[in-house]
């Protein structure tokens, strides 16, 4: 499980255009092109269900629009669009029953609440951070109040020509 969010604000995507290059895009291919299917949260998922099946023509949209979604919401019912499927329940639980089918990993995008709250149950395996050069002073945090300390283990981390601070953590594995 993997989330590539931003380390901070989650609500006002457009800020990072400024800072996306090719070295960026190649990273983000890599996630998702390592990735079986996605895991969202409501919001995050009626973003992208709005803006990427219309869209085509490049081996990275194909992929995404191809690929199964999984979706985390209380309030959603289907059925879901974009080759999409609605977990029912805890989302904790059905996150764990996702994790034990054969594949490759389920990558998150955005999804704070969600990500929250498979941190509580130790459901993320690796968290890829892009940390921006810029400082917006507002909008949501992206680890909420009451979750435990998490020690991580830094794996990777790149930093692209316009600043961008790719950073990969994983959780420490016991041999």
């Amino acid at each position: 499980m993997e989330d590539p969010g931003p380390a901070g604000d989650f609500e006002h995507r457009g800020w990072t255009m400024p800072y996306w290059n090719d070295e960026l895009g190649k990273l983000q291919s890599e996630l998702l092109f390592g990735s079986d299917a996605l895991l969202l949260g409501r919001v995050t998922y009626e973003e992208f269900a709005a803006a990427w099946p219309s869209r085509s023509g490049d081996p990275f949209t194909e992929y995404i629009n191809s690929m199964p979604k999984f979706v985390a919401s209380r309030t959603l019912q289907e059925p879901l669009t974009w080759n999409a499927r609605l977990l029912k329940g805890d989302a904790a639980k059905a996150v764990q029953e996702l994790k034990q089918q054969a594949g490759k990993s389920i990558l998150i995008y955005g999804s704070s609440e969600l990500v929250n709250t498979l941190m509580r149950h130790d459901l993320i395996d690796a968290y890829c951070v892009m940390l921006f050069p810029v400082a917006l002073g507002t909008g949501k945090r992206f680890f909420g109040d009451g979750g435990k300390k998490v020690t991580l283990t830094l794996t990777s981390s790149t930093t692209t020509s316009t600043g961008v601070a790719v950073l990969t953590y994983e959780l420490p594995r016991s041999e």
